[in-house]
């Protein structure tokens, strides 16, 4: 790296210049990262086949605008001896690149689309361009953040862009290359400025440090390098900050306090306790990281960079040769690779991304993070599908039961009332018999034998319409009374029927007023009265039971799997919600399937 004219002025004059600047590239041998670019320069330089119109895109701090600088010194260089042509090897002395390196070239114009965004400012252009220039070989335009542009001024430097003058170039910067318009991109020679691989921030680092006589430890540059993420700027800008934190001598504590960052070990420590579920020490530890002035945000966020670290080493190993992680490290995160199964380093990778979320919105960011650092903990000793079904195929069966019991699949009888020897006890207060109903809608309890004690004598012609029980059933659902229908499906057995006269066995959880409840309903909709009577036994099954008895054989079948009493066992509050038989799965595979074509005949095929 060398210095430029201007930063000699400034040096000279006392005033302090900041490394950014300092050391900003002067050619495309001082650029680093960018191979490719630099390449492609040069041939078309050297082939005489430079472009009318440059775009330069990516991340801040790689060199876009200093790269836009550098064409265009490279355009204009005449020499030292005032007769050179264009050239990627610009000398930095000719008035040229000197007026140029100083920012005061009047052929040079640098814009920012920023502060200038409207068709008026692309006006100025569009009138300037006819005019040769005034004492360069080109007049270069340099727009840095020129997707800022309104779309009106897009649309007035169309023409412009495409059919410029022989000696006008065009050279845009940009951040966002998605909002520059297609039309506009395909005007100009794009190049993609790299993120900087650490390896060579280290060593840019190194070198700039080197020319400052600053001493600052290796693990204090890799620190910088990982912050920076890529850009250059920021690396020097940093490294300018850590010089002066560290008086001369920085060192990775140093730097690591002045970047509000975690100590990467106590991150790995803090993981380490998460893993084993131990939430108190988890909680110590990032107690103690907040007093000695770590952020909680910065700290989460190490916590799910390691995560990721950790999961790329656990499918490629290479990946632990990171130059900007200590050997102490890298050989910690080789072993949790080794040690934590995959499910678990995505379980707390997704939690994290949550966390995150929560921690920078909460208004209290050290609440949050202890928040979710006891999720963490918790969730860390929980199996993973694997070791529960690996589990509860070691698990031994539970003992069989008796009928009735957890067992078979039975449900114990619910409410107040219990079943023995086949008869059914009413809850208490519950009263037993049945319910003749009269014209006036009132119930009068008969004797407990299921006898009546009177009925109506004038029914018989309209009772005779509904000679079965099937027939209450219809008029309930015709009257559209959905309570009762569900209350009779679900919750009666019957006994015996006759016009006028129902015996019905109510099941353990039927509603006390079942039986009042038909009643009066059957006598408002027949304008006849009805016997409804209870009986303790001698009662089918329920048009529900009935009706699903096809399901409920399958429950009961899957309820004696071993593999199903293991899930009950370990589960108590564990239910079937459904089964699905092998014909239903092969019915929906085959529904689900592409239909077969077949190929149709074409009578003029065989001719």
């Amino acid at each position: 790296m060398s210095d430029t004219a201007g930063d000699t002025a400034g040096q000279s004059t006392g005033q302090y210049q900041v490394l950014a600047r300092k050391y900003r590239p002067e050619t495309f041998a001082d650029l680093v990262g960018q191979d490719a670019m630099v390449r492609t320069l040069k041939n078309a330089f050297a082939a005489d086949r430079i472009a009318q119109a440059f775009i330069m895109t990516g991340i801040r701090g790689t060199g876009k605008t200093t790269t836009a600088r550098i064409i265009a010194k490279g355009m204009n260089c005449i020499g030292e001896d005032g007769n050179g042509g264009p050239t990627t090897e610009p000398c930095g002395k000719c008035e040229h690149c000197t007026a140029i390196m100083e920012g005061r070239h009047v052929d040079v114009m640098e814009m920012d689309a920023a502060s200038r965004t409207g068709v008026g400012d692309i006006r100025e252009i569009i009138d300037s361009v006819q005019y040769r220039a005034a004492s360069a070989r080109y007049k270069i335009y340099i727009i840095d953040e020129v997707h800022m542009l309104s779309t009106s001024a897009f649309n007035a430097l169309l023409k412009t862009l495409e059919e410029p003058p022989a000696h006008v170039k065009f050279i845009f910067a940009t951040t966002e290359i998605r909002k520059v318009p297609v039309t506009v991109l395909s005007r100009c020679q794009r190049f993609d400025l790299r993120r900087i691989e650490p390896e060579v921030m280290i060593t840019l680092l190194q070198k700039i440090a080197g020319a400052e006589n600053a001493q600052i430890a290796e693990d204090a540059l890799a620190l910088i390098t990982r912050a920076a993420e890529g850009s250059a700027r920021d690396a020097t800008s940093l490294l300018d900050q850590a010089i002066s934190h560290g008086a001369g001598e920085t060192t990775a504590d140093q730097v690591r306090a002045m970047l509000g960052l975690a100590d990467r070990g106590r991150v790995l420590d803090l993981i380490d306790m998460i893993m084993r579920g131990d939430a108190a020490s988890a909680l110590t530890e990032l107690s103690a990281q907040y007093a000695e002035g770590a952020d909680p945000l910065a700290v989460l966020r190490d916590l799910a960079e390691i995560t990721h670290w950790v999961s790329v080493v656990k499918i490629t190993p290479d990946a632990a040769e990171d130059p900007t992680v200590s050997p102490d490290e890298r050989a910690r995160g080789s072993q949790m690779a080794e040690a934590l199964p995959m499910r678990v380093l995505t379980r707390m990778w997704q939690m994290l991304l949550k966390a995150l979320e929560e921690v920078a919105a909460a208004p209290n960011a050290m609440m949050a993070a202890e928040m979710a650092v006891i999720r963490l903990t918790h969730v860390a000793d929980l199996p993973t599908p694997e070791q529960l079904m690996r589990t509860l195929q070691d698990t031994p069966p539970p003992p069989p039961t008796g009928p009735g019991g957890p067992g078979n699949g039975m449900a114990m009888p619910q409410g107040g009332g219990h079943q023995q020897g086949g008869q059914y006890n009413a809850p208490q207060g519950a009263q037993q018999g049945s319910f003749p109903v009269g014209p006036s809608g009132g119930a009068t309890m008969s004797n407990g034998n299921g006898q009546a004690v009177a009925l109506a004598p004038q029914m018989d012609q309209a009772l005779a319409r509904y000679p079965s029980f099937e027939h209450i059933v219809e008029l309930i659902r015709v009257r559209r009374d959905g309570l009762l229908l569900e209350y009779v499906k679900t919750y009666l057995r019957l006994v015996s029927y006759q016009p006028g006269r129902i015996t019905i066995q109510p099941t353990d959880d039927a509603p006390k007023d079942l039986a009042q409840r038909l009643g009066q309903q059957l006598q408002t909709w027949t304008q006849a009265r009805w016997v409804i009577s209870l009986a303790n036994e001698g009662g089918g099954e329920t048009i529900t039971e009935r009706d699903n008895a096809a399901e409920n054989a399958l429950r009961a079948e899957a309820s004696t799997h071993p593999m199903v009493q293991a899930v009950l066992e370990s589960f108590p509050k564990a239910k079937i919600k459904r089964i699905r038989t092998a014909e239903e799965l092969t019915a929906e595979v085959e529904a689900e399937a592409l239909p077969e074509v077949e190929d149709e005949w074409d009578p003029f095929e065989e001719e």
